[in-house]
């Protein structure tokens, strides 16, 4: 009897075979994750709609989209339209976070919109095994939301820009 659970069990699992694999989906995974949590931390810092859970979970998501099809063996050439969908379903998403404020005429979210973009793309990294690509993207992209955003506000403080006087998008 004992026997039989253990392999329908084992049948139930089977796409994780072995230790080595169970290693290759839990450190993407989790890299996705935490890679995710540092755009959406610095994002959560700065009162954003979209901040350390959404960008968590797009980054995990869009790992486990490109994660899956590789798993089951699909061929490279294949997960292209895989990643297609995925690009096109976040831009769906993104665009949400777009708002057009009637009063002042401003589009506001389109950082937003972008980071949620850009976390997806990290996540699909992540989930195609490419990691150290993962953590650069994250490293430049938390230095164009958070960096640049404070040479921008030096920049209009001090009168050396033509933008308006006005704080940065969030």
């Amino acid at each position: 009897m004992w026997q039989a659970i253990v392999e329908t069990v084992r049948d139930e699992f089977s796409d994780v075979p072995d230790v080595a694999e169970l290693t290759r989906l839990t450190v993407r995974l989790l890299m996705a994750l935490v890679l995710g949590a540092m755009i959406g931390y610095e994002r959560e810092r700065r009162g954003s709609a979209a901040g350390l859970r959404t960008h968590m979970l797009v980054s995990l998501g869009t790992a486990v989209f490109v994660l899956v099809p590789l798993q089951a063996g699909m061929k490279i050439e294949d997960l292209s339209r895989v990643i297609q969908g995925v690009i096109s379903g976040i831009g769906f998403l993104g665009a949400g976070a777009v708002l057009k404020l009637d009063r002042s005429q401003q589009i506001r979210g389109l950082t937003t919109a972008a980071g949620i973009w850009a976390t997806s793309a990290i996540g699909m990294t992540a989930g195609m095994g490419l990691e150290a690509t993962a953590v650069f993207v994250t490293v430049l992209s938390i230095v164009v939301l958070d960096v640049l955003l404070r040479v921008e506000k030096a920049l209009i403080r001090r009168g050396w820009s033509d933008a308006p006087r006005q704080p940065p998008e969030r």
